[in-house]
């Protein structure tokens, strides 16, 4: 954006910012981030993962997954830790050479995924819903969605190397803390989450900016302001990218800091798919450093949309394709 005289505002520049804070209105979703919060307060209720292999045990980091406790070892979990499924059956030999595999990783991963046993023969109607083809089959789960799978005895680096782009895919590799604190309701009536959204109304990206950080600074926790500060961060990165990001992106293919900036600059007025297929784009061609920094990009902007947003589950398993 070129620079303006003061006392003479830029009419361009003045359009361009309220497009943003338009679509930044749309995009902080206090209904997602409740819905969020009650999934991942169901999952805590039940005892955190550890390294203990020993399967069945409530929060192992190996549990055995029926019909009856899919939704809640398995879908909640998955709010918490990505859940990688282990589908299997007594008559099958090849599940018995991956399967102590999966048991020993998940073990080493310390809380950081959850191994889920699901014996098909015994849970036919969660093969059939997960369309089973054959068996070993592994399906990882997280927020809710599929995100990535194999089929067939794989050997223990490729396992390795799948559980943690998983993990690196999804949580970064950090291992889960502890639970938010205080009741989602209380914090999504916030009083102090008005001035922020009156900026945001006025197109004040600057002072919404300000009376978000201020509420995480008494509350680092808080599940609005925290999402809600990285949505508006994202779109002040997008105005300062300008128009030309594109242009200047395309004519440096190589320039990782080039293609952010751009796909901060798309996901900003509002297309998110372009966003995320950039930065794939970069994933799959880069190696290295390049390809570290576009990851860790492309996951800080899976936060800013929200893990509930289906876009961001579709984009996770062409992340996973690329990575692995």
């Amino acid at each position: 954006m070129q620079p303006t005289r003061p006392g003479r505002p830029d009419p361009r520049a003045q359009a361009q910012q309220a497009q943003l804070a338009a679509s930044l209105a749309g995009a902080v979703d206090l209904a997602a981030v409740k819905a969020r919060s009650e999934a991942a307060a169901r999952a805590q209720a039940a005892p955190p993962p550890s390294a203990a292999p020993s399967a069945g045990a409530a929060g192992s980091a190996v549990v055995d997954v029926t019909e009856a406790t899919f939704q809640t070892e398995v879908l909640d979990r998955s709010f918490q830790v990505p859940v990688v499924l282990d589908l299997w059956a007594e008559w099958c030999g090849p599940c018995k050479q991956l399967s102590p595999v999966l048991e020993r990783l998940a073990a080493e991963g310390a809380g950081s995924w959850v191994l889920a046993k699901v014996d098909v023969d015994a849970n036919p109607a969660l093969a059939q819903g997960l369309r089973v083809q054959g068996i070993p089959a592994v399906k990882a789960v997280w927020q809710g969605q599929l995100v990535a799978e194999f089929t067939g005895a794989i050997p223990e680096d490729q396992a390795r190397q799948f559980v943690t782009e998983l993990v690196r895919a999804t949580t970064g590799g950090a291992v889960p803390g502890a639970a938010e604190d205080g009741d989602g309701d209380d914090q999504l009536d916030d009083p102090r989450l008005d001035a922020a959204e009156a900026a945001l109304e006025n197109g004040d990206l600057e002072a919404a900016e300000a009376a978000y950080a201020s509420i995480l600074e008494t509350e680092p926790d808080h599940p609005v302001a925290g999402l809600a500060l990285r949505q508006v961060q994202l779109f002040r990165r997008a105005d300062a990218a300008g128009p030309d990001a594109l242009a200047r992106a395309d004519a440096a293919p190589d320039d990782v800091a080039a293609q952010t900036r751009a796909a901060d600059f798309l996901l900003g007025t509002g297309d998110v798919e372009g966003a995320f297929t950039r930065l794939v784009d970069v994933v799959r061609r880069t190696s290295g450093e390049d390809r570290e920094q576009a990851r860790q990009h492309l996951v800080e902007l899976f936060g800013v949309v929200g893990d509930s947003d289906p876009r961001v589950a579709a984009a996770r398993r062409q992340l996973m394709v690329a990575l692995y």
